[in-house]
């Protein structure tokens, strides 16, 4: 008996005193919507192809057009391809883990690194390193990017205290920074010549950025707390800062702005059942202390909506049996509408004549 309860009292202590990385803020999140109304569950997404990566590679995050109309993605292990074609076809090896992608004025590729912060893709064998640090301090999880008319770079760095490369990837990097809940990442600026700043601050997990046609605002898509916001950068309003879209059905991901004053933007997830211990965080704790098994996880469940820059929602798209995977990205491409994946084998396409 004495040896039962002394192995009681060691499970006890290591529950509630065991050293974890996560420090849980407390956070009431607002009842989330469901799929009902603009978010009405449908099967759209079941039209996609699956175009498979060479090999064993997985995880073509994101999408990127070069002038020259080439299409781009990246894997996990850093591989870059060319995927306009019937199957991809691999250009460099880039390795970190690339994020983000997007043409700049320059003809070149730019990348949002989360191993090793902000890159510059000019041909096979020629990557160069941007930024990696902002005021002496390491830029450990840059994620998604957009690049102005003058080459000016932004980014959003998703968080400034668990680095992916030594946490086993973004994936449950991304799951610890949104279980803690700590509003300390940013959204900076990179102007060649000029020092990188950071731009907006106090978001848990920021995620995906898109320029509006017009350069006048920036989309920022804050994933722990399931909304978009609208960061003006000229005119009356400029330095100001308003929600868009707020109390979405599921973590937001990357924005991809059309060119036509509409964004796609992907949901890595719907809500997670564990969000109900969000206002208690020794709870948390100790539910990271009971391992992977018990801990909050994304949800495979395909989801993409198109929207203005007003915030009104126009198109749903989804895949309710999380066949795709994780979705993180879509755009139009000519005739093809591209949806890219966090850790699947596969991106979707689908000729957009077949969109509803």
């Amino acid at each position: 008996m004495r040896y039962f309860l002394g192995l009681v009292l060691i499970g006890l202590a290591y529950l509630v005193f065991w050293p974890v990385p996560v420090e849980p803020l407390a956070y009431a999140p607002p009842e989330p919507p469901g799929f009902t109304g603009d978010f009405a569950s449908n099967d759209a997404l079941d039209k996609l192809d699956l175009i498979r990566l060479p090999g064993e590679e997985v995880g073509p995050e994101d999408i990127a057009v070069l002038p020259d109309g080439a299409v781009y993605t990246t894997s996990l292990s850093g591989t870059l391809y060319r995927i306009d074609g019937a199957q991809p076809i691999e250009v460099d090896q880039l390795g970190g883990r690339p994020l983000g992608l997007r043409a700049g004025p320059d003809g070149a590729l730019y990348i949002s690194d989360s191993f090793r912060g902000l890159m510059r893709w000019t041909g096979p064998g020629a990557l160069e390193t941007l930024v990696s640090e902002i005021d002496g301090d390491p830029v450990i999880y840059a994620n998604n990017l957009d690049v102005a008319r003058d080459g000016t770079v932004y980014f959003s760095n998703s968080s400034d205290r668990f680095d992916p490369e030594t946490m086993g990837g973004t994936k449950p990097t991304s799951v610890l920074t949104i279980w803690e809940q700590s509003p300390t990442v940013y959204v900076a600026r990179y102007a060649p010549e000029t020092d990188t700043e950071k731009i907006a601050d106090g978001f848990v997990y920021t995620n995906g950025i898109a320029l509006s046609p017009n350069e006048d605002f920036l989309l920022i898509a804050e994933t722990g707390r399931a909304r978009v916001h609208k960061l003006w950068l000229t005119g009356p309003k400029a330095g100001t800062q308003e929600v868009l879209l707020d109390n979405l059905p599921g973590y937001p991901d990357n924005i991809k702005a059309q060119g036509d004053g509409t964004y796609w933007m992907a949901f890595a997830s719907p809500h997670v059942p564990a969000e109900k211990l969000m206002p208690y965080p020794f709870l948390r704790k100790v539910i990271w202390r009971l391992g992977p098994m018990v801990r909050p996880a994304p949800i495979h469940r395909g989801m993409l909506v198109q929207f203005d820059d007003e915030g009104t929602i126009l198109r749903t798209l989804q895949n309710p049996d999380g066949q795709i995977g994780i979705t993180t990205s879509g755009q139009v491409v000519d005739d093809q509408f591209y949806v890219m994946t966090l850790d699947s084998p596969w991106f979707g396409r689908m000729p957009v004549a077949q969109m509803p």
